[in-house]
């Protein structure tokens, strides 16, 4: 199922030190977190804001092994990857490990 972004209108306020707060579910819909970085373009008296999307990667949380890609999966894409770790662990089970 592709994402669907509606378009998103709100004021927002600089404090003191020039910083704006961009709000929870615009954060939840782009999938940003603390410490992700966002480029800014300006062109006369309008900008825009866009995540900065790295390469993959691979972290451990809560004893599991996460991946973050900086972008959202398609279920296709989460489904290739378990049938790919299912294969992976069958092969080891039944002896045909690559070596």
């Amino acid at each position: 199922m592709p994402f669907i972004f509606a378009i998103m209108t709100a004021k927002l306020t600089l404090d003191k030190a020039g910083r704006v707060v961009i709000p929870k579910k615009l954060r939840d819909e782009l999938h940003l977190s603390s410490g992700d970085s966002l480029e800014i373009e300006s062109q006369g008296d309008e900008f825009v804001l866009r995540p900065v999307r790295e390469e993959a990667t691979m972290f451990k949380k809560d004893g599991m092994w996460v991946i973050k890609t900086g972008k959202p999966l398609t279920v296709e894409e989460v489904n290739a990857v378990i049938e790919s770790g299912r294969e992976e662990r069958h092969r080891h089970i039944l002896g045909d490990w690559p070596k």
